[in-house]
């Protein structure tokens, strides 16, 4: 599970065995959600709505190089 940045009480990743669309995992204590990386769409959310929006905006700040990460990552597997 490649953690991508840790921020804020923020952990930011995605799973070894991932499929496409790319998209980023966030947990903060025991909360949770999937965000797609191209549209930003949340198709996961157990977080609280403050904290949402947090994790969205540090994705946002983030985007390109998490899509380079994950290409990265799965370009050697």
């Amino acid at each position: 599970m490649p953690t991508l940045l840790t921020v804020d009480g923020f952990k930011f990743f995605f799973y070894a065995n991932e499929h496409e669309p790319k998209h980023i995992h966030v947990m903060k204590g025991g909360d949770f959600a999937k965000v797609e990386l191209a549209s930003m769409r949340v198709v996961q959310n157990c977080m609280k709505p403050k904290d949402l929006k947090k994790a969205l905006d540090i994705i946002a700040d983030h985007k390109e190089e998490f899509a380079r990460k994950w290409d990265d990552y799965f370009s050697q597997r």
